[in-house]
């Protein structure tokens, strides 16, 4: 139940309203999200009475203000403690109210009003609604290549080459070792990094129904409270594979992985100098040791036996991918679908612009320091922003979804026939020419 005297926010307000339409009773609702009867009946009625509009109004004192009966004086000296101590809470500052000689014997305001005051006045910080990303729910898999694990070890230190960052990919249920990419010079793989190591593996194996991912910023908007889901997120939804985020750190999660990182680095990396074979000396180690992995060695949670000869069929997923199809795989409509299945809440600026995705929109004057409403509209491909009171509702064009975007580095590869890179390799033209190098027909 709600701590008596917490307001409800737009969010619970519109959900709420939104359970009711589809036929909850009351009780279902207020237990669902942990609120009171009476609040929620509160809230259906006024949305059904009032509209949208009816669902902006908010608890507490009128306009006059949170402390309009209190003196000047005394609203003052919580101006001046909090600018001079940022740190304060309510409950700190009516302590100090107490200690003052000038204010014993006056009725002092509660903490909650003193609260309500310092949000009011702009010395709280806003905090963002919180909307989970769409994805599919963790389950047990039953088959190879139903769900594959991806993430970064981290950096290690390579003799003769220096730091590298090595991705893993690999298999839940066979626990085959897909992939291993080095990434020289960075604690942080970028997207195309990623892109990389997966289009490789959907050449070689074809593509999984799932990939499970942690929540590293490549991936997941971990500055907002409501994610705007990445490009490379976007791009595997378009390609028809499924993302689902871990809800757990490791070894909770993403045990197999972590346990990969360690057998990869001490099979292929740990003792041995690449200071003549440099960064393709190191590639061809890592996949020579994955194939023996893979193939030959024996596996605890396979009975001592390697994962190839437990699971042949493990060998390909069935579903065929080449770098050259890409753009006709891209199935954009499927990536509207999805959009069009979240919600996101943006505070605008003075000048009313917000961010979304890593790009900036203007939402024009009018809606200027609000908290926004952001759905996606599949039809025509827009965003459809609505303000706090429900009464305004403007469209703007999505930006950052093509297919172009989304294929990153490979779609202009695709459009040449011929690719060469000026030696000595740099770590993207090293990228690049791994992934030209996938490419049917391609000359290095």
């Amino acid at each position: 139940m709600t701590p008596i005297g917490r307001p409800t926010t737009l969010q619970e307000r519109l959900a709420i309203v939104e359970r009711a339409e589809a036929g909850a009773p009351d009780r279902a609702i207020a237990e669902e999200l942990g609120l009171s009867r009476w609040t929620v009946r509160k809230w259906r009625r006024r949305g059904q009475q009032q509209g949208r509009a009816g669902l902006a109004s908010s608890m507490g004192r009128p306009k006059s203000g949170a402390l309009s009966s209190f003196s000047a004086a005394m609203r003052e000296a919580i101006d001046r403690m909090k600018e001079a101590h940022p740190g304060w809470g309510p409950q700190t500052l009516r302590t100090e109210l107490q200690l003052e000689a000038r204010f014993v014997g006056q009725r002092l305001p509660s903490r909650a009003r003193i609260a309500a005051y310092l949000k009011e006045k702009g010395f709280t910080r806003r905090y963002d609604k919180h909307q989970d990303l769409p994805q599919p729910s963790s389950q047990q898999v039953q088959h190879p290549h139903e769900e594959w694990e991806m993430d970064a070890q981290g950096v290690v230190e390579v003799e003769g080459i220096g730091k590298v960052s090595l991705i893993n990919l690999g298999d839940v249920y066979s626990g085959l070792k897909i992939d291993s990419l080095p990434c020289p010079d960075t604690s942080h793989p970028n997207r195309q990094d990623y892109q990389l190591i997966l289009r490789r593996a959907f050449t070689q194996v074809g593509l999984p129904q799932r990939i499970s991912l942690d929540h590293d910023s490549v991936f997941y908007d971990n500055s907002s409270r409501s994610p705007f889901p990445s490009p490379l997120h976007l791009w595997l939804i378009g390609l028809g594979v499924e993302v689902r985020f871990i809800g757990k750190p490791p070894p909770m999660e993403h045990s197999r992985i972590e346990r990969q990182h360690q057998m990869v680095f001490q099979q292929a990396v740990r003792g041995r100098n690449f200071r003549q074979q440099g960064l393709p000396g190191l590639q061809q180690a890592l996949w020579e040791r994955l194939a023996f992995l893979n193939k030959h060695y024996p596996s605890r949670s396979l009975r001592g036996k390697p994962p190839l000869v437990v699971f042949p069929a493990a060998s390909h997923s069935g579903r065929e991918y080449r770098p050259e199809w890409e753009t006709e795989m891209l199935d954009m409509p499927r990536v509207y679908a999805y959009l069009a299945q979240g919600k996101w809440y943006r505070r605008t600026t003075a000048k009313g612009l917000f961010n979304l995705g890593g790009r900036r929109y203007n939402a024009r004057q009018s809606l200027a320091r609000q908290m926004l409403e952001i759905t996606f509209d599949p039809k025509t491909q827009e965003l459809v922003c609505v303000s706090e009171d429900g009464r305004t509702s403007i469209r703007l064009a999505i930006q950052g979804l093509t297919k172009k975007d989304l294929m990153g580095e490979l779609a202009p590869l695709t459009a040449v026939s011929h690719h060469q890179l000026l030696l000595p390799f740099s770590r993207e033209a090293w990228r690049q020419s791994l992934l030209a190098a996938s490419l049917q027909g391609t000359t290095l």
